[in-house]
């Protein structure tokens, strides 16, 4: 078998100078955004479809360095898909919702992520970073609003009441540049970070763990597999995913005394894999050695600067909860920095931003450690109560519950001072701070289509008819009125809403519900708004 390894993908952009680098005073932007992964591009993209010119930097003038994320959530598919590139990214990449997970050879229990019918967006599809990468540069280059500029690092950073003042490197020398607000999205090794003397609190993990990326013409399930103590791999985990390209993500735990340098040599790796293939054939693609960390910045906003992404928090990668946070994060952010540039809310609103996100950071750092305690246990007495867990879990419930191998990314709801609280109870599986669950409707011309695709990049009030006419919405916010400008054909909409005829749900521009009633009041909707809107 080949055993070339770090077979690289990797698309190039060229560095190209810009008008500010000639300009006689500096220049100043309104929002300048550092790092072109994922976080930066969805944070790019988002502010400036809502008409928030952006200048994009990053230090490289490439994407494709191994395939490194691959699992890529429902909730920030749906955000792909508001941004403009979900639909081809579902359609490139490996869709999936099952799960199993293994003691030794014995299949302890099987799960599913999407139980639930009805949504445009799978629970999730597996596709190589670079891949999503190369559609949001793609997507970024037809938007006017949008400076993307490679080849340009951060070099320095000053803080001014306003404004920060920034003094940028590329090929041609330094020049200098001002941004009413800066976005980090540079990644785990932030250089903004540093250059503001921050560091994380947390835990880094001293287990160190193989990735390794095959190529393998294979016919197995699209699934997730975990095992725990596998006999090709005694002792440790592994974990195995499907990639598009007949790709598949190998990952092996390896211990906190391996040795970096002899478990990344393509001999041994291939040794380890074909224990576990036995004699299906496969070519190296890619090979890393980790170690992960479970930590954050105590606070997300400094001064103008606002992180977002690895370059505010790190997660382990079991759960996927790393990038798909990162993307989320950028949406909590643009909306709202987008209503304060326009003037539609005070810099108050900026501060949700914090408290909503490093909630959700907690979450996954909660989560992370839980896995990572579970996978790795510290001692021989954890090592027992975990292996008891697993022998009990086929026969009960509660056992099952106990296992954690990665709680896989979930959409976070807020427990935010951004939502009215309920006047009255609702059922439904739709959740105040949360994201408004997908439905199919039907459009007025009787083609079928998805609720979240009719809502806009605003606030809208989704109303349910209880008379001839919809109430009209309040200024600021646009209405969708289900039974006129959708059609909520067999109820399913009505049912994961709680919905009663006159019912009205108000929701923020990032789709997080964050007021309902059981009938329409303007006041109450328009008190809602600026609630919302930090205006409290």
């Amino acid at each position: 078998m080949t055993t070339s390894a770090d077979r690289k993908t990797v698309y190039r952009y060229d560095y190209r100078r810009s008008a500010d680098q000639d300009a006689r005073a500096i220049v100043r932007r309104p929002v300048v955004v550092v790092g072109a992964g994922p976080v930066g591009l969805a944070a790019a993209i988002d502010l400036a479809l809502r008409g928030v010119p952006v200048v994009l930097i990053d230090d490289a003038d490439r994407i494709g360095e191994g395939s490194r994320g691959i699992c890529w959530a429902k909730r920030t598919l749906e955000i792909c898909d508001r941004l403009g590139v979900g639909e081809s990214l579902v359609a490139q990449g490996v869709t999936w919702k099952l799960g199993k997970l293994y003691h030794g050879d014995d299949l302890v229990f099987s799960f599913d992520l999407l139980p639930e019918d009805g949504h445009k967006m799978p629970a999730f599809i597996n596709l190589q970073q670079y891949y999503l990468e190369k559609a949001l540069v793609g997507r970024a280059g037809e938007i006017d609003d949008i400076d993307l500029r490679w080849k340009n690092r951060l070099v320095g950073l000053e803080q001014h009441n306003d404004h920060v003042q920034l003094t940028i490197d590329t090929p041609d020398g330094p020049y200098r540049l001002a941004a009413d607000w800066l976005i980090a999205a540079d990644g785990a090794r932030s250089s903004t970070r540093d250059l503001l003397g921050l560091s994380f609190s947390g835990v880094t993990f001293e287990d160190k763990f193989l990735i390794a990326d095959i190529r393998m013409a294979a016919d197995l399930p699209t699934e997730r597999r975990f095992w725990f103590d596998p006999p090709f791999h005694s002792g440790q985990s592994a974990l195995m995913h499907r990639q598009p390209d007949n790709v598949w993500r190998i990952d092996l735990q390896l211990g906190p005394d391996a040795d970096v340098a002899e478990e990344q040599k393509p001999e041994r790796v291939t040794a380890r894999l074909e224990r576990m293939l036995g004699d299906r054939p496969f070519d190296l693609e890619w090979i890393s050695v980790y170690r992960f960390n479970c930590r954050r910045l105590d606070r997300f906003i400094h001064g103008r600067v606002i992180f977002v992404g690895d370059a505010a928090h790190q997660v382990s990668p079991f759960g996927a909860r790393g990038a798909n946070s990162g993307i989320q994060d950028a949406e909590n952010l643009a909306w709202k920095l987008g209503a304060v540039i326009k003037g539609e809310a005070g810099e108050a609103l900026i501060g949700s931003y914090e408290t909503e996100r490093i909630q959700a950071a907690d979450e996954n750092i909660t989560h992370s450690t839980r896995s990572t305690d579970f996978i790795a246990p510290h001692t021989d007495a954890e090592r027992a109560l975990r292996n008891a867990v697993l022998a009990l879990a086929p026969k009960a419930e509660f056992a099952r519950r106990m296992i954690n191998s990665g709680r896989l990314s979930v959409a976070t709801f807020y427990g935010s001072p951004l939502s009215t609280p309920d006047e009255s109870p609702f059922a439904g599986s739709a959740r105040l701070g949360a994201p408004l669950p997908d439905c199919p409707i039907r459009n007025p011309d009787g083609s079928a289509g998805y609720l979240l695709e009719n809502l806009g990049d605003g606030f809208t009030l989704l109303t349910f008819r209880n008379g001839a006419s919809p109430p009209s919405a309040p200024e600021g916010v646009s209405r969708l009125s289900v039974g006129i400008d959708i059609d909520d054909a067999d109820g399913t909409l009505a049912r994961r809403l709680d919905a009663t005829p006159g019912a009205v749900y108000l929701l923020r521009p990032d789709h997080h519900l964050c007021g309902r009633w059981r009938k329409f009041d303007r006041a109450k909707v328009s008190a809602a708004r600026d609630r919302a809107l930090g205006k409290l």
